[in-house]
């Protein structure tokens, strides 16, 4: 009798999924680069004589009046250019749940669990460390419960380490899920007042959006001026308008029609034109003008690390991620009785856990919203998903170089083409020891 083939978790996935993920990973790593850059000119033009003119910048207000749109710079970048962020999400949550790899609800569980652990736990924490403090204090949950892809990936390309395509499958999947469900908290838990009829009025120009490019209409001509209509009006319902984002994304069709690949499906033909737009601009703005945070000396340092809510963020993204996330693949693989794959260690799913502590852009938007008002607190939001984010980023260095010359060793065998066919052999014939 033919024994049982064991279940096997965080195994590779197929050549084309790994491929187009080695593309989009290529792509945001620049974005990360920028992001840095970015946040690193902005947090050091806050500390120095000539603060004042970075928050003139910040503060400037542009827009008409008439149109309920008279927003700051940092107001457009958090509300405007996040949305375009947003929808590329969307655009990749429906093509990796339609026509990638985790269009099979098994593969798909362990990242949507994972990414599920990796809010809960972060979320909890900061609630335990803040269950006491001022009145308030709770309102910031949500920050730490974020993870930076772009910002995870510029840390893995500075590194250099040769991540697995199993571990870098997982962990770009895992943000992925990660940014809907923190869309979702933003849309539920930060809407202070909310505006039914402007809500329902933004149905009319998301169906419209929906309706053309389902009869694959793809003329920017159409589709932008729907997209800020939709933008518009859910920005005027209360609900964050990064929200429009998500669910113009989640309109756009993957595959053309039966036996057509999705390569060439609007959503990934949308993805290829905007993810630029997104990771070269619209996040290093926001990044620019949401991390000019003055700190005020060692004193000022010290005041802020002493509080509650800055605790509670740092110790969220440190040790809320790697907890969340380690606990619960390791939790989903016993109950579902099934085993690491055998190229892999616990200590590979700890290390991709702590780069999901670098929780920036999301999390310093969510900070941005639940202290809106409190110039204060806010800045101790901005130090301490800096610090947290930093912190992360160190533990997840010291981690994965560790394991640097396993991951050469299974980089060079995914990379290893002996007859030529431009496909790696490991894909060709994933049962051959290697």
């Amino acid at each position: 009798m033919t024994p049982p083939t064991r279940r096997t978790v965080l195994t590779r996935g197929s050549w084309p999924e790994a491929r187009r993920i080695a593309s989009v990973l290529r792509r945001e790593t620049v974005g990360g680069v920028l992001l840095i850059v970015a946040a690193i000119i902005a947090l050091i033009w806050a500390n120095t004589p000539w603060a004042g003119a970075y928050t003139a910048i910040r503060d400037f207000h542009i827009g008409p009046s008439a149109l309920h749109l008279n927003l700051s710079l940092s107001e457009w970048a958090a509300d405007g250019l996040l949305a375009i962020f947003f929808f590329v999400v969307g655009l990749e949550l429906k093509r990796e749940f339609v026509a990638g790899d985790l269009r099979d609800p098994r593969r798909a569980a362990l990242p949507v669990v994972a990414a599920v652990g990796g809010m809960a736990v972060p979320a909890l924490i900061y609630v335990l460390v803040n269950r006491s403090g001022p009145p308030g204090t709770l309102d910031g949950w949500a920050i730490p419960t974020a993870t930076d892809i772009a910002f995870a990936l510029a840390v893995l390309a500075v590194i250099n380490t040769h991540l697995p395509a199993a571990l870098r499958t997982f962990l770009l999947t895992l943000a992925v899920v990660d940014d809907l469900l923190a869309v979702t908290v933003i849309a539920i838990f930060y809407t202070s007042e909310l505006n039914l009829p402007y809500l329902a009025a933004a149905v009319v120009p998301l169906a419209l959006f929906a309706l053309a490019v389902q009869r694959r209409i793809s003329s920017p001509w159409l589709l932008v001026p729907l997209a800020l209509v939709a933008w518009w009006l859910v920005h005027l319902s209360g609900v964050h308008a990064t929200v429009a984002g998500v669910l113009l994304g989640f309109t756009v069709p993957v595959v053309l029609a039966r036996g057509e690949s999705a390569e060439h499906g609007l959503a990934e033909r949308f993805e290829h034109r905007i993810r630029p737009l997104s990771t070269g601009f619209a996040v290093p703005v926001f990044a620019f003008f949401a991390a000019g945070v003055t700190v005020g000396g060692l004193s000022g340092l010290t005041d802020s690390l002493g509080d509650r809510v800055t605790l509670g963020i740092i110790v969220g993204l440190v040790a809320g991620k790697l907890i969340g996330i380690t606990a619960t693949t390791y939790l989903t693989a016993k109950l579902t009785r099934a085993e690491l794959d055998s190229e892999l260690a616990w200590i590979d799913v700890a290390g991709v856990a702590l780069l999901g502590g670098i929780g920036f852009t999301v999390s310093l938007l969510v900070g941005e919203l639940a202290f809106a008002g409190d110039h204060t607190r806010a800045d101790h939001v901005r130090i301490g998903v800096l610090f947290g984010t930093v912190t992360a980023a160190i533990l997840a260095t010291i981690v994965l170089r560790a394991r640097n010359r396993v991951y050469r060793a299974l980089d060079e065998a995914e990379s290893r083409d002996d007859d030529g066919d431009g496909i790696p052999d490991v894909y060709q014939h994933p049962q051959t020891p290697h």
